[in-house]
């Protein structure tokens, strides 16, 4: 129950115009300096507050991919087309082994043929290129899909959720996803 002028319970009495909060809020934005928004903007200031704590806590949370494979660069050859591939590992993990199932597809959306793709040994904290090439021309690349997971071994052995740690992206018209 809240008294006019004084805390509930402890006698004391507040500056006019402060409200009350709970115990645990109002400790958590006296340390993050959110406590003049409270003063000084009511309700709304509240409000603003509190969505800033949650949206910071979840930032906190939030665990970046360890893994991102980019699809960098697509480079035309004789017969065939040359891809560039980006290996950022931000994870103290050393992958002894990575191998992918790529599934290449046409820019009509056909399938056009399904292979693996060796990324292994990616250092730790370490961004890396990797080529290969396909037995297609560029202008038959639509998209790349990373079908599955093959291998994904560390020092101490397999690394569970490897696929789930990864982040596909791409520099170029065809895009690669998981």
């Amino acid at each position: 129950m809240i008294v006019m002028g004084t805390a509930a319970g402890s006698g004391r009495s507040r500056p006019r115009g402060e409200r009350m909060l709970p115990a645990g809020v109002k400790k958590r934005a006296v340390g993050m300096g959110l406590r003049r928004t409270f003063k000084q903007h009511g309700r709304f200031g509240r409000i603003v507050a509190l969505a800033a704590m949650f949206f910071f806590a979840l930032a906190l949370g939030a665990k970046a991919a360890s893994l991102t494979i980019e699809l960098n660069k697509l480079e035309s050859q004789k017969e065939s087309c040359r891809a560039y591939v980006v290996v950022t590992n931000n994870s103290s993990t050393v992958y002894q082994a990575l191998k992918l199932d790529l599934v290449l597809f046409q820019p009509d959306g056909v399938i056009g043929r399904r292979f693996a793709l060796d990324l292994g040994p990616v250092k730790a904290q370490k961004r890396s290129v990797k080529l290969f090439d396909l037995d297609t021309p560029c202008d038959q690349v639509g998209s790349l899909l990373i079908n599955d997971v093959l291998e994904c071994n560390g020092e101490t052995g397999p690394i569970p959720n490897c696929l789930a740690d990864m982040t596909a992206t791409s520099l170029t018209k065809a895009k690669l996803s998981k």
